[in-house]
């Protein structure tokens, strides 16, 4: 009689459970970016190549910056983040990869590395990320990139040259896509200019 009694309480318990879950609300899928750019040809002129090895180090970053989070200031000084998507990696080492990349195919270069290599390296490339964000400006948002670079001799340690970089590249809409877009095309620009840096800071008595 007991036993009836619970089957009898506890068969409209478990239909309630099983009802309440399913109006539960789907978590949001997480789209994930890789940051977009022009393709990059190694150069025609490898006559020009140095003999330089550089090293480019991931830059340091904020702990906002240094997530795979794409950040985005919608207004004011306010720090925050788009909803539902990230870089397929931190923001700092896509930095990172993109510059190695466009060094690389310059030609201009012995060899470049990245901080995750023992390879030797003549040279080194560290900097500070201020800025990998969106910001919006009279309702419609372009991208900054605020990099402060310091291009450092590997054996004695010191300092060559340093330098800050910022790019701003507007987006074509307030579209994620767009703004992913833009990021890419920010990206590429701060990779040439940097590249012309580096060059121009070699040591010229190696």
């Amino acid at each position: 009689m007991i036993r009836t009694a619970l089957h009898r309480f506890a068969l409209p318990a478990l239909l309630t459970l099983l009802s309440a879950c399913s109006v539960l609300p789907q978590a949001e899928p997480v789209r994930v970016f890789l940051l977009p750019g022009a393709p990059v040809t190694p150069s025609a002129t490898p006559s020009t190549q140095g003999d330089l090895a550089l090293r480019v180090h991931t830059p340091q970053a904020s702990r906002m910056l240094a997530s795979p989070r794409i950040a985005v200031v919608p207004q004011g000084h306010q720090l925050s983040a788009y909803q539902g998507a990230r870089w397929a990696d931190p923001a700092p080492q896509l930095l990172r990869d993109r510059l190695i990349e466009a060094l690389r195919a310059s030609g201009r270069l012995a060899s470049v590395s990245s901080d995750d290599s023992n390879l030797q390296a003549d040279l080194e490339l560290i900097g500070d990320l201020r800025a990998f964000q969106s910001v919006y400006q009279d309702g419609t948002p372009q991208v900054l990139i605020r990099l402060d670079a310091t291009l450092v001799d590997s054996a004695s340690r010191r300092g060559l040259a340093s330098r800050r970089f910022e790019i701003r590249q507007p987006s074509a809409s307030a579209q994620l896509d767009s703004v992913v877009e833009a990021f890419g095309q920010a990206s590429d620009e701060l990779s040439r200019q940097l590249l012309a840096w580096v060059l121009a800071q070699q040591p010229r008595d190696r």
